[in-house]
């Protein structure tokens, strides 16, 4: 593989350029194949345990997002609307700016991808979860930023939580009973202004130093 040719600063500053952005419209100023490619370089080189690949991702675009989103307020409603005072309220306002968006990046982990690394690596057996919750971490976070500096806004959310989503999505996006939804990435062109950084911890409590 030849030498890059941008510096660790032009990558650090893209990985900082990343942020939530809640703004979106329902469009794209670049062809859906371009976003698939993006998508498809990810998964090319994402990282994982023992190279296992336990990460799936299912991108949704265009009018199907908007069906994924009726989908998900559908069966999100019964569940939020008895969750207490003022959750679906409170939920259903973001839910509906989620389906304003031009698309959708699924992520899952495939659950025979993580018994066929428990056999083959039995001493760490109990680990692979984890692990694999690591590798679809960094395919969303590359994705995320991947998209932003295309020029998109994302936001990524976790509706997994509400279980009788995840079984809708499986269904909806046809995939196998096995996959474990893990999050999913809202992307569209950009209806507000690009946010700043969020104030950290300061950097003695969070990074220790040893020389």
């Amino acid at each position: 593989m030849s030498a890059l040719q941008i510096s660790t600063d032009q990558w650090l500053a893209a990985a900082k350029y990343r942020r939530t952005v809640y703004g979106l419209k329902d469009t794209s100023h670049v062809s859906d194949a371009r976003i698939e490619e993006i998508v498809k370089e990810v998964l090319s080189f994402t990282p994982s345990s023992n190279n296992t690949q336990p990460a799936r991702i299912s991108l949704v675009l265009g009018a199907k997002h908007k069906e994924l989103w009726d989908l998900v307020i559908h069966a999100a409603g019964p569940v939020l609307k008895v969750a207490g005072p003022g959750v679906w309220e409170s939920m259903e306002p973001r839910f509906q700016a989620f389906k304003n968006a031009y698309g959708s990046v699924v992520f899952w982990d495939r659950g025979e991808t993580i018994k066929e690394s428990q056999k083959a690596h039995k001493a760490s057996a109990h680990m692979f979860e984890q692990w694999a919750d690591h590798a679809t971490g960094m395919a969303q976070i590359l994705v995320w930023t991947a998209l932003e500096i295309e020029g998109f806004g994302a936001n990524l959310q976790h509706i997994g939580a509400i279980p009788p989503v995840e079984v809708a999505l499986r269904k909806f996006l046809d995939v196998p009973d096995d996959y474990k939804l893990k999050a999913n990435l809202n992307f569209g062109e950009k209806a507000q202004p690009h946010p700043e950084v969020p104030a950290k911890l300061p950097i003695k409590e969070t990074l220790t130093v040893f020389s």
